[in-house]
């Protein structure tokens, strides 16, 4: 691990150094890569002084307690040479952390897809819950959010609804979140005070950029149409509509919020995108070994990942076991806690799997 932390201060230092250089400065796309690069590298180099920092003054200690022979400076030098130790364990495990491979999708932003499932009016309900917990986490984060399509129904929840987070990390934030979330709640509806369980699926999928996915527009079929819906702001009644078909992989996209055809038919293309190299993403996930899978799930579709119990305010995620009583402060959006714990978890399954090459 040492030679390979020295590796990386000596790229961090001829980073520095070609920063200053006239020559890189005045080439935009190289400069940018190279601030990108120190940006990745700066935590790790820091981290590594301060252990060669921690590591030297145990020596110094240690040298100390071998030569001094002054009682109160050796106590001085035992208890400085027992901190240090114990500072270098520490910070050998948090540079573990730190040189882990890094997600390289961690950094962009993310389509979110919520779609109702088992339960009719309560799943469409719970689904509406989904976009608002996840919109105000959102604003927690400074983030942009932007609807990309929906299909309402009448009481106010979504059959389906696709929406766009936009901002530094989006995706490393949102990524644990895909699979199915189940509720268990009294509707408003139920006289006898039954409760009923529903469920919600969330895709999350990192945004595309053009040229990570090539689209062939021979490949397309688009059509415009009526927009349709429950009605409200969103929907309009002209043709501005796009419904777009994927013809190799029959993928079917409907963007119908904006007024714009133009507007709804890049958004249209933006999910489609996403979608494309989700499905490329997978592909290439399947060929893992089922012991290097993340602890916290495949992220499969289907995969029961959440419970939110309204009757006993708990929301308990199934892959790491975790359980938070605070339902109604959790659906306001303040979720941090339990994507730490998620990211933790996986964390720690990456650590064990380093450890056992």
């Amino acid at each position: 691990m040492l030679e390979r932390l020295n590796e990386v201060e000596k790229r961090f230092e001829a980073i520095e150094s070609d920063l200053l250089d006239p020559a890189v400065m005045s080439d935009i796309e190289k400069y940018t890569a190279l601030l990108k690069e120190r940006a990745n590298l700066e935590p790790v180099v820091e981290k590594f002084r301060e252990y060669k920092t921690t590591e030297a003054n145990a020596e110094g200690a240690r040298e100390i307690l071998e030569t001094e022979d002054d009682p109160e400076m050796r106590e001085m030098a035992d208890e400085e040479y027992k901190a240090a130790k114990a500072d270098l364990v520490r910070i050998e495990e948090e540079l573990k952390i730190l040189l882990l491979p890094k997600d390289p999708l961690d950094d962009k932003n993310v389509m979110i897809e919520i779609r109702a499932g088992a339960g009719g009016d309560e799943a469409a309900l719970f689904a509406g819950v989904l976009y608002r917990m996840y919109s105000m986490y959102a604003d927690t984060k400074r983030y942009k959010t932007e609807i990309v399509s929906t299909n309402e129904t009448g009481l106010g929840g979504y059959r389906e609804i696709t929406f766009m987070v936009t901002g530094q990390g989006a995706y490393s934030r949102f990524k644990y979140e895909s699979g199915v979330h189940r509720v268990q709640r009294v509707p408003e509806t139920e006289a006898s005070g039954r409760i009923h369980t529903s469920t919600a699926t969330v895709a999350v999928l990192p945004e595309a950029e053009d040229v990570e996915i090539e689209i062939n527009q021979s490949d397309l079929e688009i059509e415009t149409i009526k927009s349709s819906g429950a009605g409200g702001q969103h929907v309009n009644k002209t043709e501005s509509a796009i419904r777009m078909i994927h013809k190799p992989t029959g993928i079917v996209i409907e963007c119908q919020d904006e007024r714009s055809q133009f507007k709804n038919r890049d958004k249209a293309m933006k999910l489609l995108r996403a979608k494309l190299f989700d499905m490329k993403t997978r592909e290439q996930n399947e060929k893992i070994a089922s012991e290097r899978r993340s602890q916290v799930g495949t992220g499969d579709r289907s995969e029961r990942i959440r419970t939110y119990n309204y009757p006993q305010g708990r929301i308990t995620d199934h892959r790491i076991g975790f359980t938070i009583y605070s339902l109604e402060n959790f659906l306001n959006g303040n979720i941090e806690g339990m994507i730490d714990a998620l990211a933790t978890a996986n964390t720690a399954e990456k650590l064990k799997n380093s450890g056992a090459e």
